[in-house]
């Protein structure tokens, strides 16, 4: 009689042990793995410095030679590099190179640096309405310019942000380090709660400069400018109905490990002791390795099955029939409705419009960037979102893929979810006061003077 009352009693409580279970299994794997925290950006702000600091593509080459620095060679390099960069009369330069005769000291880099950065997060905080002291995370990238205390450090000093804020200050990381300090910032957020985190991505024109007659250094000259910009993410879900975008994802490659891609943008000095940034003839092909591995990484969580599954049957092809089969390039304006390439230059622009097989369409707002502001380095992904937003193209719903690319060789994707339609007539950008005036007709055809590997040449070799 025992045991019947035993095995009853058993019998009765066996379900509810097996829900206490289940119920203690599922707290353990949400305590051990909980889902990602929704990461919001509030809005974004582009550095425009004063119109006085504009200087025409002949005004360049005339004050190159007014310093003595450079043969006549060079100058004329730079007058055709300059004619064919797809870059205007109306780029910005820092202070530094309007003095007479042009010095670049430490205090002129700092003075660039203080422009750039207090302009930009100024700009943000008055359009957000967040206090500084709010601020629990600062992310500052710098590929050139390190100074001590750091960049990051500056911005705690001048917006007097609180003693427990996380700073971090990324240099020497190239082009790619604006979306890889956003990457960075999103993982800050997913252990802190209740938090902002400001980015800051910006480069140094003053401490670029190349003094010297290497063609392979003397790129940067012709070609970056003044720029940075500033952006704020929240992890707080009532920032959800004032937020512009929502993080989707983030993909970071890195192709280091090939001597060619790390190699093919390198910092040194030339044979006369003039420091400068040496670019080399493999810079197509180290991107379009780096960028490639990258879209294999976030094919899989953008594209539709139906295009990942064509993916799929042409690899099978190519393995049974060989290399005479070409790979399939997924259509990736099925996932996007804006993509915004870092500009680089119009080599690379070129490049990567006929790997992808983009229109021109496509290309509008990486062109217009690199012709108005050129390439201002991290920041070029902000200006090309800010230009979609004053033509009034992003609507809610949108997917904006950013894609940067820099030394290393890295590369990193950046996905947002347009949480409301920005409005074109109340947005106050960079762009705002002349955004009529664009897309300009860029008619110069002519091949750029500086040979570079197309990965097509490269291929059939």
């Amino acid at each position: 009689m025992f045991n019947l009352l035993c095995f009853m009693d058993l019998t009765l409580i066996a379900p509810f042990l097996f829900c206490s279970t289940l119920i203690m299994i599922s707290l353990f794997i949400l305590i051990k793995n909980p889902s990602p925290k929704k990461i919001y950006m509030l809005d974004f702000a582009c550095y425009k410095p004063p119109m006085a600091q504009t200087m025409a593509k002949e005004g360049t080459v005339a004050r190159a030679r007014s310093t003595d620095w450079y043969e006549e060679e060079t100058l004329e390099f730079m007058q055709k590099t300059l004619e064919r960069s797809g870059l205007s009369d109306s780029t910005f330069f820092p202070e530094a190179f309007f003095k007479d005769p042009p010095d670049p000291t430490l205090e002129d880099a700092r003075r660039e640096m203080e422009m750039s950065i207090f302009g930009t997060v100024d700009e943000l905080l008055a359009k957000t309405q967040v206090k500084s002291r709010d601020i629990g995370i600062v992310v500052v990238n710098c590929c050139i310019f390190s100074v001590v205390p750091s960049l990051s450090s500056m911005i705690v000093n001048r917006y007097q942000m609180r003693e427990g804020v996380i700073s971090y200050n990324l240099s020497g990381m190239g082009c790619t380090a604006g979306l890889t300090a956003i990457n960075l910032a999103n993982q800050l957020l997913q252990v802190h709660r209740d938090c902002y985190a400001l980015v800051v991505s910006t480069e140094s024109i003053t401490q670029n400069c190349y003094a010297g007659n290497d063609r392979s250094k003397f790129l940067i000259n012709c070609l970056f400018r003044l720029g940075g910009a500033a952006i704020l993410l929240s992890n707080r879900p009532s920032d959800q109905q004032s937020a512009k975008y929502q993080l989707l994802h983030t993909v970071h490659t890195h192709t280091a490990e090939f001597d060619k891609s790390y190699n093919c943008i390198s910092s040194g000095e030339d044979k006369e002791g003039h420091l400068g940034v040496t670019v080399t003839k493999d810079l197509l092909v180290a991107a379009n390795a780096a960028i490639q591995s990258n879209m294999t990484a976030l094919a899989p969580l953008v594209l539709p099955v139906s295009e990942q599954l064509r993916y799929v049957v042409r690899c099978v092809m190519r393995r049974l029939h060989g290399p005479n089969i070409g790979p399939y390039v997924p259509d990736f304006k099925k996932s996007f409705r804006h993509f915004l390439p870092h500009v680089g230059a119009k080599p690379v622009l070129d490049e990567l419009q006929r790997s992808l097989r983009l229109a021109e369409s496509d290309m509008e707002a990486s062109r217009m960037t690199l012709y108005r502001f050129g390439n201002t380095s991290s920041s070029t992904v902000w200006y090309e979102l800010a230009y979609a937003e004053a033509k009034g193209r992003v609507k809610r719903g949108d997917r904006v893929w950013q894609m940067a690319f820099g030394s290393g060789f890295k590369c990193c994707s950046v996905v947002w979810h347009a949480i409301r339609t920005v409005d074109c007539d109340h947005v106050m950008n960079v762009w705002s006061d002349e955004i009529d005036g664009f897309p300009v007709d860029l008619n110069n055809n002519s091949p750029f003077p500086y040979f570079f590997e197309s990965s097509e040449r490269r291929k059939s070799n």
